[in-house]
């Protein structure tokens, strides 16, 4: 039976070396980095091209890509896109080409590269992810960006919430696995209320971003999956 597991950040990546070539690798950082990318392309952009860094995002800026940066929740000075979600349903994006570096989601997904797939998961095309994988033969891992080498509480969430969709297909072997399906057992009735004492909730809610979190948390908006084809993100609908 196929497998899907949970790697809790991105600095535990290691300890799925031997089974990352063979696997499906869903990235999940819910605030707010893989909620933007799945709103940019429901919204009719083109590519999004993850970096790790500034310097990076900066050439790919000079070479003609509208850029976003963000580094602690705020947007770096000198680029034209922040890391909101409603900065991605401006019309004017529709076809652009996008070069994007964040705190914690590009670099997850940069780790990520030597995987069979690599998918972009959010609560908002949380079913069209699942429906996806259901037709694959590939174990999966769910990979949360979590904060700066630290595990978070939403991204553990989000994966529960894929594995409690899959768990009829999928075995889930490890008790990050199952934590993660039992913790979102119990929060999602309310995300909202559940996440409020979180470290990342506080934290946007210091820089009064109240709308990006319940937007974030919204279940099934879109079914647009982004896919990562060579260096960057496209679209592939489900």
């Amino acid at each position: 039976m196929k497998t899907i597991d949970v790697c809790l950040t991105p600095d535990l990546l290691h300890l799925h070396t031997d089974s990352l070539e063979n696997s499906i690798v869903v990235v999940a950082d819910v605030f707010r980095a893989t909620s933007c990318m799945v709103t940019a392309f429901a919204h009719g952009v083109n590519s999004i091209t993850p970096v790790a860094t500034v310097e990076e995002c900066s050439q790919l800026q000079g070479r003609g890509y509208l850029a976003a940066a963000e580094r602690n929740a705020k947007k770096v000075d000198g680029f034209e896109l922040d890391n909101s979600p409603f900065s991605y349903m401006d019309e004017r994006l529709i076809g652009a080409d996008i070069a994007m570096t964040t705190t914690n989601g590009t670099y997850a997904i940069t780790r990520s590269r030597n995987a069979v797939k690599v998918l972009v998961g959010s609560f908002l095309n949380l079913e069209a992810v699942a429906r996806f994988l259901q037709g694959e033969r590939y174990d999966v891992l769910i990979l949360c960006a979590g904060w700066k080498g630290r595990v978070n509480l939403e991204d553990t969430l989000f994966a529960g919430a894929l594995i409690e969709r899959l768990k009829d297909e999928y075995m889930v072997p490890e008790d990050s696995g199952l934590m993660a399906l039992r913790l979102y057992a119990q929060a999602k009735n309310d995300l909202p209320a559940y996440l409020a004492p979180s470290s990342h909730v506080r934290r946007l809610h210091r820089l009064s971003i109240h709308k990006d979190i319940i937007y974030c948390l919204q279940h099934d908006l879109y079914d647009v999956i982004p896919v990562l084809r060579g260096s960057a993100l496209v679209s592939m609908e489900v």
